[in-house]
């Protein structure tokens, strides 16, 4: 059975976000949760603004990264930067297609959003 676009692009985008959990060895079932409660939210949203698709990727690395800091702290912690105390890394564009992991420090692009494996290197 094939999977509608909608759908498809909220499973891309939970898969993207666990990967970068991953990378960070922070992929916790509580965590976990958070991704769930995420992709649930932008199903309702992107129900109603289907033409949205392309930004569901963004939108929950953000919430993700949202729920992560009330109840945990801030993630993912920016590779780049070796001074000035840690600083979470920022998701551009805020509402866009092709989401990347932004250091708003030194103004660098650090990885697309799903991607943080490769420069996390856990």
């Amino acid at each position: 059975m094939e999977m509608n676009p909608l759908e498809q692009a909220l499973h891309t985008a939970r898969a993207l976000v666990m990967a970068d959990l991953a990378a960070g060895d922070v992929a916790e079932a509580e965590i976990v949760s958070l991704v769930e409660d995420a992709v649930t939210h932008r199903r309702w949203w992107v129900e109603q603004w289907p033409e949205g698709a392309g930004f569901v990727v963004g939108l929950i690395a953000q919430d993700v990264q949202d729920a992560l800091l009330e109840k945990y702290g801030r993630w993912p912690l920016c590779p780049v930067c070796a001074e000035g105390g840690p600083h979470a890394l920022d998701v551009e564009p805020e509402l866009g297609p092709d989401p990347h992991w932004v250091c708003t420090k030194a103004t660098v692009q650090v990885a697309p959003v799903g991607g943080l494996n490769g420069v996390l290197g856990r």
